[in-house]
């Protein structure tokens, strides 16, 4: 990997400047974990039977995006990008994937949940989920969101790790 260039969320802001401080160094992380390597090492899966992957997780990352932005606050019956349903395990299988496209849609995504965070007149602006037939905070989103990120990273620590050859034999 390179340098670290991912800018932390400040120690004293808005709730709004932090979470979404917060949101962009977890996006910057995930992208870090995937610096540097071809595309057939971001398809290296992390074990048979799993289709895991650090492409995977991008392409999944970008279906999250769009269910918990676009979907809720822009178009409810926007398509999933991977996915004619509703399947985010769709976008982990990326064995026919490239690194341009799943970083194309999926940065495509982020720009649009910023746009719309930025556009929302507070975070008590609400949204309707439609997986969940229900109304939800932009403050709620984005929690959920930045712990998708979080959770997901976890996952890239390791990814990152068996393709650079140091866990395990």
């Amino acid at each position: 990997m390179t340098t670290d260039t991912r800018v932390g969320p400040p120690h004293f802001g808005t709730e709004r400047d932090t979470l979404r401080a917060f949101l962009d160094y977890h996006r910057a992380t995930l992208a870090m974990k995937c610096e540097g390597l071809t595309d057939e090492e971001l398809r290296q899966r992390s074990m048979p039977p799993s289709t895991l992957s650090l492409l995977g997780l991008v392409r999944h990352m970008a279906e999250v995006e769009r269910a918990w932005f676009r979907r809720v606050f822009e178009d409810h019956d926007a398509p999933m990008v991977w996915s004619d349903e509703i399947d985010f395990q769709a976008a982990y299988d990326a064995s026919g994937s490239t690194r341009a496209e799943a970083f194309t849609a999926w940065q495509a995504e982020v720009e649009t949940s910023r746009r719309i965070e930025r556009e929302a007149a507070s975070l008590d602006v609400a949204g309707h989920q439609p997986r969940w037939g229900e109304d939800v905070s932009l403050r709620m989103v984005l929690v959920h969101v930045l712990l998708e990120y979080g959770r997901h990273n976890g996952h890239a620590d390791f990814l990152r790790e068996g393709v650079d050859g140091t866990v395990g034999a």
